[in-house]
């Protein structure tokens, strides 16, 4: 079904819900008005079309009755220009004072954009004189009015006008985009900003999709350190809608990226409602973004939080389980409440941040496995985000993390031309390093065979059985008992027997090929995790192999889990964690601990664990030893527990 189709029976399945309501707005109940989170602020982004709006006060005073009826909100960013829209003084000045004496904090917006043409995304010729003047304006006009400005995330660059093609030159699009774009920070947007207002700070909102920055001239080195600060895009909508198929995992992983990019200067996340195939999703996205630990969650943008609809429920067969995101008991709670109006995307937002400021409190610094994507990388795309999902808790950083005792690296970390020497300096004092088969195949020419003699053939095989073993044996099957096996392409990588060893294989009718593979090089082990030629493929792989890729990656780890993939974990440096379901059925998951007991965040209760497990490490020379705990999450939702040592 086309998109477009999708949304319209959506809504088809959700409009009753919005017709037992009167359409009449009206205040809210006093005792209705949600309390102030304690563990985070929230804001909301209001477009320049609505700002203006918003300009006629019997305007806003209804609408921002609306949305303080749904949920708390400490500031919002008032737009000042988008699409060749620009408000004016005036309009700016009152809106602003017409939130101070809500007690509101207010911020200026700008979205550098030039309007959608032909399905694609505009951007400002930045060779025109007249595109390079309307930004120019449009920082000046905002730092004008506010000593903290944003920009959206449309400050990048797709123009291959005769005037760029000329000033290209030889250099690739991506150089000449990213010298462009960081002469155009420094000398139209920031420079006019400060002229215009010299205690303005200029943030600079980088989206989701960062695996492809460099191509369009986003520099997430010198041009973040420019900017006062940064902001992070968390919106990861639908999995397998929309047009980008950013994974769940994104919404915390990204946050996690920028904050290692910036410590200290990463302002917040950014979440939109918008292309979610279930109102579930919106709030997943809320919380990924806060166990991230980022403390402001930004809701893009006013019109659906302030606005008279209900909010669309979309398709939920598990609409009438006790899940986190408890939608049909917020609904009868609204409604004895006595509210004439039905809840919208604004009590969606509320209800989410509401559940989790109750246990972020508790959670400490996120910690994960390490990783390294050096600046102006790119390979496997998004694979960190595929890993996450199979239930690999990821430290994604622009840094090799010279110091982890586990270290993971994808294809993009060939991007650095001393990468090697740096693996082999990981290895030599004991770490645990794994390279994936695109970086294997990245590194032939570049000394990898140093380390090891892996070489891939170039071939490809459908796999659909997969087996564990360490030495000489029969090997264990690892495939589920009670279900049919997809056949899953991967990657052939020839290796030497004996010098290496396959910890886990995939068989094609009579022949082995390594799935997970290691090589002991001085005090430290290598291994390599072959990844399928579709990396969602990763979620068809039997439970059984994902738990041994979460041993080897997670043994320094205080929690690793057994569970299907669509299951991910967040960890953190106090002994709590949070295991999340996307999965859209109860999951039975098995927690492994180092603690004889756990607290339930939410609850209080203790659960014990089961007999203490030993179990030698798939590399055939330690023993990882864990108590484990089972337990079921409803379908979309999270627990959150602490270890007991």
């Amino acid at each position: 079904m086309k998109p477009r189709h999708f949304a319209l029976a959506i809504l088809a399945l959700t409009t009753s819900a919005s017709t037992t309501w009167a359409q009449a707005p009206a205040a809210p109940p006093a005792s209705s008005i949600p309390a102030r989170y304690q563990n985070f602020r929230a804001a909301i982004y209001i477009a320049v079309g609505d700002a203006r709006k918003l300009a006629d006060r019997a305007t806003f005073d209804r609408q921002y009755a609306r949305a303080a009826s749904q949920l708390h909100f400490d500031k919002v960013y008032i737009e000042a220009y988008r699409d060749h829209d620009f408000a004016t003084d005036d309009e700016l000045e009152k809106v602003k004072s017409y939130f101070a004496e809500k007690g509101i904090e207010t911020a200026g917006g700008i979205t550098l954009a030039a309007g959608g043409k032909n399905g694609q995304f505009g951007t400002f010729d930045y060779e025109d004189p007249a595109d390079r003047a309307e930004c120019e304006r449009a920082a000046r006009l905002a730092a004008r009015h506010f000593n903290e400005v944003i920009l959206d995330d449309f400050f990048f660059y797709t123009s291959k006008s005769d005037a760029d093609i000329a000033a290209k030159g030889k250099r690739s699009w991506t150089q000449y985009r990213l010298d462009t774009m960081r002469k155009v920070a420094r000398d139209l947007v920031i420079g006019p900003a400060k002229a215009a207002n010299p205690h303005v700070r200029m943030i600079i909102k980088y989206p989701n999709w960062y695996e492809h920055f460099q191509g369009l001239g986003y520099d997430l080195d010198q041009e973040a350190r420019m900017f006062d600060g940064i902001h992070t895009g968390t919106e990861s909508r639908d999995p397998t809608l929309t047009d980008q198929l950013l994974q769940q995992y994104e919404s915390y992983e990204i946050i996690r990226y920028y904050d290692n990019i910036r410590p200290g200067a990463n302002t917040g996340g950014w979440v939109d409602e918008a292309s979610t195939r279930d109102i579930d999703r919106y709030a997943e996205q809320l919380w990924d973004t806060l166990f991230a630990k980022t403390g402001e969650v930004t809701l893009f943008n006013w019109r659906p939080m302030s606005n008279d609809d209900a909010a669309e429920a979309g398709i939920r067969p598990w609409a009438h389980q006790a899940t986190s995101f408890d939608w049909q008991a917020e609904l009868r709670r609204w409604r004895s409440s006595g509210n004439d109006l039905p809840p919208g995307w604004g009590r969606a937002a509320g209800l989410a941040l509401e559940s989790v400021d109750k246990v972020l409190g508790s959670l400490g610094n996120p910690i994960g496995i390490a990783s390294y994507k050096p600046y102006q990388s790119s390979g496997e795309d998004f694979l960190h985000n595929y890993l996450g999902m199979i239930g690999l808790p990821i430290e994604l950083s622009p840094n090799f993390p010279d110091k982890a005792n586990t270290i993971l690296l994808t294809q993009a970390a060939a991007a650095d031309p001393a990468i090697v020497g740096k693996i082999e300096g990981a290895l030599k004092r004991g770490a645990t390093v794994i390279v994936t088969s695109g970086l294997v195949e990245a590194l032939q020419d570049k000394g990898f065979h140093d380390l090891a003699e892996w070489t891939p053939t170039g071939r490809r095989v459908l796999i659909d059985q997969f087996v564990e073993g360490f030495g000489a044996g029969n090997g264990t099957s690892l495939n589920a008992a009670d279900a049919t096996q997809k056949p899953i392409l991967f990657p052939d990588v020839r290796f030497y027997t004996n010098d290496s060893w396959a910890i886990v294989r995939g068989v094609a009718g009579a022949k082995g090929f390594p799935l997970l593979l290691m090589n002991h090089y001085s005090a430290g082990t290598l291994y390599m995790l072959t990844v399928p030629e579709n990396p969602s493929d990763l979620y068809a792989l039997p439970p059984a192999v994902l738990s041994q890729i979460r041993a080897v990656a997670q043994k320094t780890m205080p929690v690793w889990i057994d569970a299907p993939a669509q299951v991910s974990l967040f960890a953190y440096d106090n002994d709590t964690f949070v295991v999340q379901s996307f999965r859209a059925e109860a999951t039975p998951v098995t927690l492994h601990i180092a603690g004889h007991a756990l607290q339930d965040l939410q609850t209080g209760a203790t659960l014990n664990t089961a007999p203490q497990t030993s179990a030698e490490s798939s590399d055939g020379r330690n023993t990882d030893t864990r108590n484990i705990v089972p337990t079921v999450i409803p379908p979309h939702s999270y627990v959150a527990f602490r270890v007991i040592r």
